[in-house]
């Protein structure tokens, strides 16, 4: 049996995340369930070997078939693809089976060109908006694909899409993904699957946004929806860190019912899935759509009361329980560092990453990778993160940005490597802290002059009850078993 090259996301393809990618995957699945997701196709991950074994080119079978599933999406919106007055635009995203977040390339708004944005402001009376989007797909195409955010991208639509599908297919290999594979053990892998989805609008009006939420608080397990919200915006303004967002609190105040159908859309996706949840969502014109579920990054601290919390709630298995605890979180655990909060306070922002370190400032990520190849404890403070910066994030032993928020994709990065890090301190603070040596606290988001750690406070429920769910058969060289036993030491000696 031939393995399918494009597939429709309809709630129907195959349940294989290998071969869907896991952003296809998880539209696929939220089709199935009936929730609010706009129509979408997916590449499929095989083609991705294909592609390069082509000489970087779209096999000319595959864009048929591309193009057979453009016309599905054209009667599913009413919307054709290069044609006024409301022509039907696209985002192009990748998606490999493991979830490895902003590591690949993404164009939002593909499909406009000079007249159609004029043919759209006509239709809309929105001439604002119209602009908007058409400079937003100028500058993302330009950067992405062509490699100059100045360049311009083709005046024929379906060029713009075939050559955005390779150039999503061609980040499979650049450096951000080789350091985060390498970094995570994850092998070579089998490539990335690239989804073709309609495009909603969160810079549409003063009623439209997107935001990024979590079932659950990722860096302290509590069991409450955790998220951040921007007002008339696109998700690459979130997730790329570059705006400071507002809380999911926030936007309770500014669209109350759409907050409780988000609330309880959340607390479907976590049940289908037994785990935390990242949720990224938009609303255009005051209309709810999810665009992406996956299971959420989190801190070893949270991901220990996640745990433990989804086994009191009989969601999991205390054995299943153990398993989700990887040894790099393990060791985190053991680590019970915190800042002394008498000393001098340099900054403040928003807690991304909890744990606390001490380092010598640098805000180049090329000094920050020779420094830390030379044994030097890199703290990185940036203007804000984006995932070029992701192998010195990974060489680093905390990270710090003027800007951004805990959503994007430098704090989830963080969390999950369990280094500190600290959004959002304000404009101007990598020039003033470069040189310096500095204490980075993720749990209070506070920066301290010099060398602030203390051993912090050790108690813990929640460690002490998985812990206890171990068996007896696991390993002396298990670090969960190493962890108890540290534990038990400690507790004797008080």
């Amino acid at each position: 049996m031939n393995t399918p090259a494009v597939l429709a996301l309809d709630g129907t393809a195959p349940a294989d995340r290998e071969l869907l990618g896991g952003k296809a995957y998880s539209v696929n699945r939220m089709r199935s369930l009936g929730l609010p997701v706009p129509p979408a196709f997916a590449i499929t991950t095989p083609v991705c070997a294909r592609f390069h074994d082509n000489g970087g080119q779209l096999p000319d079978e595959v864009w048929d078939e591309v193009v057979n599933q453009l016309h599905v999406l054209e009667q599913q919106t009413g919307k054709t693809f290069g044609a006024g007055p409301f022509p039907l635009l696209v985002s192009v995203r990748s998606g490999a089976a493991q979830s490895m977040p902003g590591m690949m390339d993404t164009v939002l708004n593909l499909g406009l060109t000079e007249q159609l944005t004029a043919d759209l402001a006509e239709a809309t009376g929105d001439h604002d908006w119209a602009r908007d989007t058409w400079a937003r797909f100028c500058a993302g195409y330009g950067e992405v694909v062509l490699g100059d955010a100045a360049s311009a991208p083709p005046v024929d639509p379906h060029d713009q899409l075939r050559e955005a599908i390779g150039a999503v297919f061609r980040s499979w290999t650049n450096e951000r993904v080789t350091a985060y594979r390498r970094h995570h053990g994850l092998g070579e892998g089998g490539g990335t699957a690239v989804t073709v989805q309609a495009m909603v609008f969160g810079n549409r009006d003063e009623q439209s946004g997107t935001g990024v939420i979590f079932s659950r608080d990722p860096a302290t397990g509590d069991p409450q929806l955790f998220g951040e919200w921007l007002s008339q915006a696109q998700g690459e303004d979130v997730v790329s860190g570059e705006r400071t967002p507002q809380t999911i609190d926030q936007f309770q105040v500014h669209s109350p019912q759409l907050h409780q159908d988000l609330s309880a859309i959340s607390a479907t996706l976590e049940a289908e899935h037994r785990d935390l949840v990242d949720i990224e969502f938009t609303v255009e014109s005051g209309t709810l759509y999810m665009l992406q579920c996956r299971s959420g990054k989190r801190s070893a601290r949270a991901a220990v009361r996640i745990a433990v919390d989804l086994v009191r709630e009989g969601l999991i298995s205390r054995e299943e329980a153990v398993s989700r605890i990887s040894a790099e979180q393990a060791e985190a655990l053991a680590q019970h560092n915190s800042a002394d909060a008498g000393a001098e306070l340099l900054a403040s922002g928003t807690g991304a990453g909890p744990g606390a370190a001490v380092g010598v400032v640098y805000t180049d990520t090329d000094a920050a990778c020779i420094a830390a190849a030379e044994g030097e404890r890199v703290v990185l403070v940036r203007p804000s993160t984006s995932p070029a910066d992701v192998p010195a994030m990974f060489d680093s032993v905390a990270v710090v940005t003027e800007v951004g928020g805990t959503t994007s994709h430098a704090a989830l990065v963080c969390r999950e490597i369990g280094v500190p890090c600290v959004v959002g301190c304000g404009i101007g603070l990598s020039q003033t802290l470069a040189g310096q040596t500095v204490t980075v606290d993720g749990s209070t988001g506070k920066v301290y002059a010099g060398d602030a750690l203390n051993s912090g406070d050790t108690s813990d429920e929640y460690l002490d009850e998985l812990l206890s769910f171990l068996p007896d058969t696991m390993p002396d060289g298990h670090p969960l078993k190493a962890l108890q036993a540290a534990r038990s030491l400690e507790g004797a000696t008080r």
